[in-house]
């Protein structure tokens, strides 16, 4: 039953995240907003609402683990397994000088989210922090964007042009609430059948969320990262990837923590930021996670924004670091003694 809820809650959140992200961007253009607008904000968040419906859901249900590990878990899905499927389907052509800001933000936004689970600071004036951190991006890159014809204008406007959305405003709202429904009760359905899952094959709550889950929740990147790299628009996969990992730490996280504070040792629930560490708690995070969202980080950049291409080889390896993960997260491959629990 719990395999078969997860199935459900996987085709609600497609569906309903498509719906969501092409209702929306046809009433958008029905009421004349730009292209650069609905690429940085309509596109942005609506790929990201299934990670934060579930991660509301999750919290709402004590599954910590799945709410944490359905953002880093995404973050890292998207860069690996996300970017490296849309390079093997088409070699990526990249602009550095597009990426610069975006790239600049990602790295603080990582950092920062490191920095939180080390701490175990996920307070609502952590929330607050970094909601506020997200709408300062958002209005920053607006007003920077809107003054010229500049690469990371080009690069926003490309991800609200690679939406087709054909509708009127009736039909798209109708399409956007629909898809809105479909992401509640998707997320519903994935978050009770993946705590089902954890306690039947005896693993842990943010290896599910990691893994199921986060894959669950990336497919609607997946699925505009492939129509760009189909539709000869291959560097707006890169520049969505770039744009949904932001807002997944600063708006996912951010608004969970606002909503719920919580927190990441196992043994100490309800502690307050730095408590459980003190107390010698062990975090649900461990190194072997925060390891592959740095790495993937790293190979985002070493071939994306170093470079002008991103290969098909370079895909293929992408992918391939995506499997290792997976076997270091089920323990199908052994972790290394160097890759303790934090």
């Amino acid at each position: 039953m719990d395999y078969l809820l997860v199935l459900a809650g996987l085709g609600l959140l497609i569906f309903g995240g498509e719906g969501l992200v092409r209702g929306s961007v046809a009433v958008a253009r029905k009421l004349n907003i730009s292209e650069l607008v609905i690429g940085l904000t309509l596109v942005g968040c609506g790929t990201s609402m299934p990670e934060l419906v579930t991660s509301l859901r999750a919290i709402d249900t004590g599954a910590v683990g799945i709410s944490i590990g359905n953002v880093m878990g995404s973050n890292v899905a998207n860069i690996l397994l996300v970017l490296g499927a849309a390079a093997l389907v088409k070699p990526i052509t990249t602009n550095p000088g597009a990426l610069k800001r975006d790239a600049a933000v990602v790295i603080v936004a990582t950092a920062a989210l490191c920095w939180l689970i080390w701490l175990d600071a996920f307070t609502r004036l952590s929330g607050f922090l970094l909601v506020t951190a997200l709408i300062l991006y958002i209005i920053l890159s607006l007003v920077a964007d809107q003054k010229g014809d500049t690469p990371e204008a080009e690069m926003h406007v490309g991800e609200g042009e690679i939406v087709e959305a054909p509708y009127g405003i009736v039909k798209g709202l109708l399409i956007a609430l629909l898809g809105l429904g479909g992401i509640v009760f998707g997320a519903r359905f994935m978050v009770d059948g993946a705590v089902g899952i954890a306690r039947d094959i005896g693993v842990s709550e943010a290896v599910i969320g990691m893994s199921i889950v986060a894959i669950g929740t990336s497919l609607p990147e997946l699925a505009t990262s492939l129509a760009a790299a189909r539709t000869g628009k291959a560097d707006v996969a890169l520049g969505n990837i770039i744009g949904s990992n932001i807002f997944n730490i600063l708006g996912i996280l951010g608004v969970t923590a606002l909503v719920h504070p919580f927190s990441v040792m196992q043994n100490h629930a309800g502690n307050i930021a730095g408590e459980a560490m003190q107390a010698g708690g062990q975090s649900i995070v461990s190194s072997t996670d925060i390891g592959a969202l740095v790495l993937s980080l790293f190979f985002l950049f070493l071939f994306g924004i170093s470079g002008k291409k991103i290969a098909r080889w370079e895909g293929g390896l992408l992918l391939g670091g995506y499997v290792l993960y997976m076997g270091l997260l089920f323990n199908i491959i052994p972790v290394p003694a160097l890759l303790p629990n934090v």
